[in-house]
Formats: structure tokens, sequence, C-alpha cells
């Protein structure tokens, strides 16, 4: 009994130093730590097995959404007419969410407004939004700057830290008669210029037009079919490359200084975009498939600028005009049914610097920047 008594002693002695030593490290009594307590690798494997994964999950669950069936409903009771008694409460608890100025809205009368439409595609007075005169480029529509600068390696940032692939989102193009090296350089008239881009997202509140940021020339509409997810901010920094994803129209053409595009980005709930010198264009429509794209051309044939197929084939329709259709600075472009996203393309001299920052509120016709 003594000989056991002494070798369990033994035994003890060393655990008791062990925990004495470790007491005093951690400036108290060792005690097996709660899970809040645990060490952050610890946390992080967690983060990264229990929440990265069903996350990868549930993107790929919204990205099979029907959004564009889901779109043309949603525009269906967009165009169903209130009653006239409905209507103040309806866009009253819509201008409380969101923040909506209807001082600035041409018609204030909330009963005016048929249907949802019609309120979210109110127009505003002539005055309340002016044209910056310092200005070379202005703002093509109301909302958030999401990112801006130059295009670097063929990629634009959707937002901080998430790029996509000009190519994938411009499609094919003219070639110059030289050897690029790089999609980007495709798009530059001057290999003394670079490229440059804005992102502007407008919100459910925001108004719903968008407009010419400069004098320049249109060439093309290209218009491809796709996904209506959700561009805000938040979706846009899980989803890769979602501006591609989604059904959009781009706008492309020359100004002063080269190559200028304008892309209206759909998003849930925008199954309409609408380009008011083109009647013939009509979004989310069932007839068109995803991965494809279809353009319109509004030179005249000996100028075309059509270049490649895209997958699924593209069709083409020429339009009026030999020199394409002419915006000036300021006018209306087009509307959504909702918010969504406009993306500046646009070749400009190296020094060309913008007077913005990342997340600023703007409004029509306020400066982009200048030379």
């Amino acid at each position: 009994m003594r000989a056991r008594a002494t070798a369990r002693f033994r035994l003890q002695v060393p655990r008791l130093a062990l925990r004495h030593r470790l007491s005093v490290l951690s400036g108290g009594v060792s005690r097996p730590a709660p899970w809040r307590r645990r060490p952050i690798s610890f946390l992080c494997y967690v983060l990264s097995v229990s929440t990265l994964r069903p996350l990868a999950k549930r993107v790929a669950l919204y990205r099979s959404f029907p959004t564009r069936l889901l779109s043309r409903a949603w525009g269906r009771l967009n165009g169903v007419e209130l009653p006239t008694w409905l209507r103040k409460p309806v866009y009253s608890l819509y201008i409380w969410t969101f923040g909506v100025n209807m001082q600035e809205a041409a018609v204030e009368d909330l009963h005016h407004y048929r249907n949802l439409g019609e309120f979210f595609r109110r127009r505003l007075k002539p005055a309340v939004r002016p044209l910056c005169a310092s200005s070379c480029l202005i703002s093509p529509a109301d909302g958030r700057i999401l990112h801006f600068g130059k295009v670097k390696n063929s990629e634009v940032e959707q937002v901080k830290g998430v790029t996509y692939s000009l190519e994938n989102f411009l499609g094919p193009q003219r070639k110059r008669g030289n050897d690029s090296s790089s999609f980007k350089d495709l798009l530059l008239s001057n290999p003394d210029n670079d490229l440059f881009h804005v992102v502007v997202y407008l919100a459910p509140g925001d108004y719903h037009c968008f407009h010419s940021p400069t004098d320049w020339r249109v060439e093309l509409r290209r218009h491809f079919p796709g996904s209506l997810m959700s561009v805000n901010p938040g979706v846009a920094r899980l989803v890769k490359e979602l501006f591609c994803l989604n059904e959009r129209v781009v706008l492309t053409g020359q100004w002063q200084h080269g190559f200028f595009s304008l892309t209206a980005v759909g998003a849930t709930n925008v199954g309409s975009i609408k380009i008011n010198f083109d009647q013939e264009l009509q979004t989310n429509a069932p007839r068109y498939r995803k991965g494809s794209f279809y353009d319109r051309s509004y030179v005249a044939p000996d100028d075309q600028v059509l270049v490649g197929a895209g997958e699924g084939g593209v069709a083409l329709q020429l339009g009026a005009g030999e020199g394409g259709v002419a915006l000036q600075r300021g006018v209306a472009v087009g509307e959504f049914n909702l918010g969504s996203t406009i993306v500046l393309l646009f070749e400009a001299p190296r020094d060309f610097s913008f007077s913005l920052q990342s997340g600023q509120r703007i409004r029509v016709g306020e400066g982009l920047g200048s030379l």
C-alpha cells in the first residue's frame, strides 16, 4: 500500500507542477477555456468550415433562382392600376422606406401615378439637375459610386476586391489592324491614352432615368440576355462576375477622345431596360437565350463595327444613320423599371483625373472628372 501511494504521488507531482506553471503563465488558475475564449485559429477554422461552405451553397442556390420569371411577374404587378384611395398610402410607404425626395418630382401629387411602374419612372423638374460646366464628363444617373479608376489587365472592379473580365462584359470588338497584347488595347484608338471606368449603383429610391454623360456618338447596341440577380453591393461582393451574368444593354461608340461605352445592367425586378431612341429593344423576353448576345448597329453597313460572334450566335440589325446616334451631354438616354447599375468605360488621355470618392452619393449632371 505504501509503494502504491508513493507511485501515485510521483505521478501526480509533475501534473501539479505543470498545472502550476500554466497557471503562472496565464495569470490564473488553469481551466478548460469555454468556446468563446478559444484560439483565433480555431475560430477561423469554424468560420471557414461552418460558414463559408454554406455561404457558397447559398450563392449557388441564389444563382439558380428563376429571377427572370420573377422579374416578369413583378413587371406585370407594377402595371396593375391602383384604386385612387390606395395610391397615397402605398406610395407613401415606399417613400418612407427608401427615402424618396418627392419635392424634386415633376408631379408631386401621388394620386397622379396610376401604378407602381409610373411612380418608379417619375420625371424630375427641369431645374433640379443642373449640368456641371467645369467637367468634361458628368454623372449619367442618380446613385452611389461603387468604384472608379483605370482599367488594369483588362479586368474591371465590380466592387472593391472583386473583378470581372472586360471581354466577357463587352463582348468581341473590332480589330484595329494591330496585334494587341490585351483586350483593352483593342478598344484604344490612341496608344498614348488609357481606359477608365465608373460604376454607379441606383438604389430603389433613386431617380430611375439615365442620361448621356458627354457629347458622343452611339454606333452599336449590344443586348446580353442573362440572369436578373440583385446588384446590391452586398450581393456584388459574393457573386463573381455578377455584371457579366446579369442581363445588360451595352451602348458603344466614340467621343472626342476615342472609345466610349455606357452599359445599363439589369437586376432583380428590373426586367425592363428602355433605350429612348431604340424602340425595337426588348429586355427580359422569353425568346432570348442566356449565353448569347444580340446587336443592332446604328451606322451604315460600310462602317459596321461588329466583328465575331458570341456563344449562341448574334442577331444583327442595321439601323438608319451613317454616323450613328448623336447624343448631347445631359440628354435622357433611357430608364430602368427599378434601381440597378450604370457602368461607364471610356478612353481618355492618361492625365484624366476623377473628382470622386468611393461610396459617395452623386446625382445626374454632377462632374465625374476632368482633364
